[in-house]
C-alpha cells in the first residue's frame, strides 16, 4: 500500500479547506480513501491473530467520514483532514473500546486505545466502580514494562475524587478521571514506510490489549443510547 499517497493529500486539504477545492480533488481523495482501508484492513487482520474478535467488520464499516458538523462550531471548515478508524468487536462504537487509528501529516498520525469518549456518564461510572473494586489488576496493566514502555493513560479528569469513593484509595487519581485512553504519536518518516508502520502498530495494539481487556470488562453491560 502507498501511505504517501495518504499524507499527501491530508496535507494538501489541510492547506485547501473548503468545498470547491475537495470537489476538484476527488480523484485524489479517493485514491487515498482507498489505501487508507487497505491498511484498516491489513491492521485488522494482523489484530485478530491476538484478538479475533476485530475480525467481523469491514474496512469500510471502521472508518470514519472526512466532513465535520460545523453547525455548532465557530470553525467552519468543512472537512477535518485526517483519517480515522476504531477497529473493535463492534466496530466503530465507541464502546466496546478497541484500537483507534488517525493518520495526520506533520507529526500528527497516533495510535490508540481505550475509551475516549466521557459523555457518557454511566460509561463512566462502570470503569470508576471497577477501578475501585480492581486496583491490584489495574495497577499491574499499567505498570507493566510492556505498557509503560509505549504508553500513560490519559482522559479528562475531575479535580478531585468524585463522591462515593475513598479520598485515600489506592488509584485515587484515576478514579477522577472521566475516560481512560492511550496515545502513540508516530513521525510522518514511519507513517511513508507503509510495511514499518504496520509493524509498528501491531505491537502498539498488542501492547494495548490488556488495558482494553480491562475496561471492556468494566463496560460489558453497557448499553449505547438509542437515537
Amino acid at each position: 500500500m502507498n501511505t504517501n499517497i495518504m499524507l499527501d493529500f491530508l496535507a494538501a486539504l489541510g492547506e485547501n479547506n473548503d468545498r470547491e477545492w475537495f470537489h476538484s480533488h476527488k480523484a485524489q481523495y479517493k485514491a487515498a480513501s482507498e489505501e487508507f482501508e487497505m491498511l484498516v484492513g491489513e491492521l485488522k487482520s494482523r489484530i485478530g491473530e491476538f484478538d479475533g474478535s476485530v475480525l467481523r467488520y469491514a474496512p469500510k464499516e471502521l472508518t470514519f467520514k472526512l466532513m465535520r458538523d460545523t453547525r455548532f462550531s465557530h470553525d467552519k471548515s468543512p472537512y477535518n483532514p485526517t483519517f480515522r478508524a476504531h477497529i473493535s468487536s463492534m466496530g466503530k462504537l465507541p464502546i466496546p473500546v478497541g484500537y483507534y487509528i488517525m493518520i495526520k501529516p506533520n507529526g500528527g498520525t497516533f495510535l490508540g486505545g481505550g475509551l475516549f469518549a466521557d459523555m457518557f456518564a454511566n460509561a463512566t461510572a462502570m470503569v470508576r466502580d471497577y477501578i475501585s473494586a480492581h486496583p491490584d489488576e489495574w495497577n499491574e496493566i499499567i505498570t507493566n514494562d510492556g505498557f509503560k514502555r509505549h504508553f500513560t493513560v490519559k482522559g479528562n479528569a475531575l479535580k478531585n475524587v468524585p463522591a462515593g469513593y475513598p479520598k485515600d484509595h489506592p488509584q485515587a487519581e484515576y478514579l477522577k478521571y472521566k475516560s481512560w485512553f492511550t496515545e502513540y504519536f508516530v513521525p510522518d518518516a514511519t507513517v511513508r514506510d507503509g510495511e514499518r508502520f504496520i509493524n509498528e502498530a501491531v505491537e502498539i495494539f498488542r501492547a494495548v490489549k490488556p488495558f482494553n481487556d480491562f475496561l471492556n470488562v468494566a463496560l460489558k453491560d453497557f448499553k449505547m443510547p438509542t437515537r
